[in-house]
């Protein structure tokens, strides 16, 4: 099993930055890529981006250019850096891991609004 666990949301206005952090518990050794994904009001799930084991990433391509993924040195942390927000990255994004097996966290939520 693996726990996550999301924390850096909130409330940004349109232009501004937020840093969204998970935090990867149990069997995490056998975790071979983790990642953010995002749900808007009224929308389906979406990849934002990945990162693998060895670094790879991932991005979708409203996330090119603008957020930033990457992983802490003991390897169970992931980061999303966001900047140039726009209202229409407003949503619960969720951290996402896989062993085999997807897990998600429970979400923090993103709202960028003035």
């Amino acid at each position: 099993q693996v726990q996550l666990v999301e924390s850096g949301g909130g409330l940004v206005q349109p232009g501004g930055s937020l840093r969204l952090s998970c935090a990867a518990s149990g069997i995490i050794f056998s975790i071979n890529a983790m990642g953010w994904y995002r749900q808007g009001p009224g929308k389906e799930r979406e990849l934002v981006a990945t990162i693998t084991t060895s670094g790879s990433t991932n991005y979708a391509d409203s996330a090119k250019g603008r957020f930033t993924i990457s992983r802490g040195n003991a390897k169970n942390w992931v980061y999303l850096q966001m900047n140039s927000l726009k209202p229409e990255d407003t949503a619960v994004y969720y951290c996402h891991a896989n062993n085999g097996r997807n897990y998600w966290g429970k979400g923090t939520q993103v709202t960028v609004s003035s």
